[in-house]
């Protein structure tokens, strides 16, 4: 203890915690990035007390050294959970700019039918959008706006706007955000798509609407981590979330923007995996209590998706890393009369569950410490005596565990075996060393709670997207590197630091002029006190 908290002295520290299906992590680091204090709590049904005891955990280690905390950073399954549960959605009216041209598809098409009654207080499409040359498809009708929130039966919880190739041409969503707010008032939450979503209106709206549903539950979220951070004496510190891209965003971002946050655990732990194991470019597996999630570092950021993603049975098209999900983890069931694993798994309930702890359920850990794998992972714990019948499956359970986790790392390698695999997570044993296709395995120190360590290491992050003719690609990309990083220093990054980390073109198909689609990503620091506005120019 006395040696934490003179290392802790020396300089401000962060926390860093992640909320898991099974687990909750937390961890502390110094400024060095030095991993000082870790652990790993059950993640709970009310998932704020899992954050609440791992807090309370890593805290109570640390001792005086807690007088150092200044950043609290956390990834969290709250909003996926509210969207897959259908739990605390709020109504949401939808406005649609892009009439006569999309009116053949109406807002929320192919949504689950109990999903789409849970979230829809309404759906207009009226005037407005854009062609792909910024041609307005027609003018913004504030009449027929204000005439369709007039004509709204029950509350509306919130307001979703999203005009056609409003990425790059976004005036007309701010001018119906103007009405809206003179019409409702400023305590109705607003969620702009191009703020949001990327170039393709149908899933751009999606993420929108779910974005606006989930504005209370952001409430609720960050209402209770403060609460737990004040709980401990932490009021002092800053507090951020960590979002889908490896990047963080500011608490009040956060609550503006609560779908940024899903798909942050795997960003996590691959930003985590990235510094523990000092490799920019790898093949990363995280494998948890319930599933295990492969994904790709490049350049020490998560690898990005190019496909839409669905959540909740809703197609949508922000960020998201490029991860492979497979259902192999420590809780994953062993079927003992069907010779076959999972789908299903006893999750947080491992240690009341699995047969290692006295309980009934065959699981792949058991499997793990019966094949010698687990080395001292559970305490000297011993397997009670099994009949050959359960040895044989628990023995053929890993061997499955092995190919599924083979067959994932080949899909995401795309042919090169020369990239090492990072091994995370609680159950990175049931990972073999000798995996097909894969030359290196890595294990580095404090791997188990590498999704905590991802969270506290992340910088701020921000971008935006353009569309336009080729011979106007200098500007263009000027202007979207400037709003990058201007939505990076609005999400919490140091305006002095801040930087351009990734530029995307693509040339955009069926169009009558040569035409390309710009993508640029920024990121920074975390800002420190005392920080000017002035800000660097931007590379690109």
């Amino acid at each position: 203890m006395i040696g934490i908290e003179h290392m802790a002295s020396a300089g401000s520290l962060s926390i860093g915690i992640d909320v898991g299906g099974t687990n909750t992590d937390a961890v502390v680091l110094d400024e060095s990035n030095c991993v000082l204090v870790a652990t790993k709590q059950s993640t709970t049904d009310d998932v704020t007390d899992g954050i609440r005891a791992a807090l309370a955990a890593v805290l109570d280690e640390l001792g005086m050294g807690r007088q150092r905390v200044s950043r609290v950073m956390m990834g969290t399954t709250h909003a996926t959970n509210a969207i897959v549960g259908r739990r605390g959605l709020g109504r949401v009216a939808v406005v649609r700019l892009g009439a006569p041209a999309t009116t053949g598809f109406p807002p929320l098409t192919g949504w689950p039918s109990d999903l789409r009654a849970e979230t829809l207080a309404g759906a207009a499409i009226l005037s407005g959008g854009h062609m792909v040359d910024g041609t307005p498809i027609g003018a913004v009708d504030a009449g027929a706006i204000r005439r369709f929130l007039n004509g709204l039966d029950g509350p509306i919880d919130a307001v979703a706007i999203c005009g056609v190739f409003s990425p790059s041409f976004p005036e007309q969503e701010r001018e119906v955000e103007d009405i809206v707010r003179s019409h409702l008032g400023d305590s109705v939450p607003i969620s702009l798509s191009h703020e949001i979503g990327a170039i393709g209106m149908v899933e751009r709206e999606n993420a929108t609407v779910l974005n606006a549903s989930l504005n209370g539950v952001a409430k609720n979220v960050s209402h209770g981590l403060m609460t737990v951070v004040q709980e401990e004496g932490l009021g002092g510190a800053s507090v951020f979330f960590a979002q889908n891209d490896g990047t963080l965003m500011a608490l009040e971002f956060a609550v503006r923007f609560p779908v940024l946050t899903i798909g942050s655990g795997p960003a996590n732990s691959i930003r985590g995996a990235a510094l523990l194991s000092g490799v920019d470019n790898a093949i990363v597996v995280d494998v948890g209590g319930t599933t295990s999630d492969l994904g790709v570092i490049v350049g020490g950021f998560p690898r990005e998706s190019t496909m839409p993603r669905e959540i909740g049975g809703v197609r949508t098209n922000f960020r998201m890393p490029d991860i492979v999900s497979i259902g192999v983890g420590g809780g994953t069931l062993v079927n003992i009369d069907e010779g076959t694993i999972g789908p299903g798994s006893v999750g947080h309930r491992l240690q009341q569950e699995a047969l290692l702890f006295g309980g009934d359920c065959a699981t792949l850990t058991d499997a793990a410490v019966h094949a010698g794998v687990a080395g001292e992972s559970f305490d000297g714990r011993a397997l009670p005596d099994l009949s050959s019948r359960v040895e044989n499956s628990l023995e053929s359970g890993l061997e499955m565990a092995h190919g599924r986790l083979a067959e994932a790392v080949e899909r995401l390698s795309h042919g090169k075996i020369d990239q090492p695999l990072v091994v995370v997570g609680g159950g990175g044993v049931l990972v073999a060393e000798d995996l097909p296709g894969v030359v290196t395995i890595l294990h580095p120190d404090h791997g188990g709670v590498a999704n905590a360590v991802g969270a506290a290491v992340s910088l701020v992050g921000g971008r935006a997207q353009r569309i336009s003719g080729y011979e106007d690609r200098e500007q263009v990309l000027e202007s979207a590197s400037h709003d990058a990083i201007e939505r990076a220093i609005e999400a919490g990054a140091d305006p002095l630091h801040v930087q351009i980390i990734d530029v995307v073109e693509t040339p955009v198909s069926y169009s009558a002029e040569q035409s390309i689609r710009v993508s640029v990503k920024a990121a920074g620091p975390l800002a420190r006190l005392g920080a000017t506005a002035t800000q660097p120019a931007a590379p690109y």
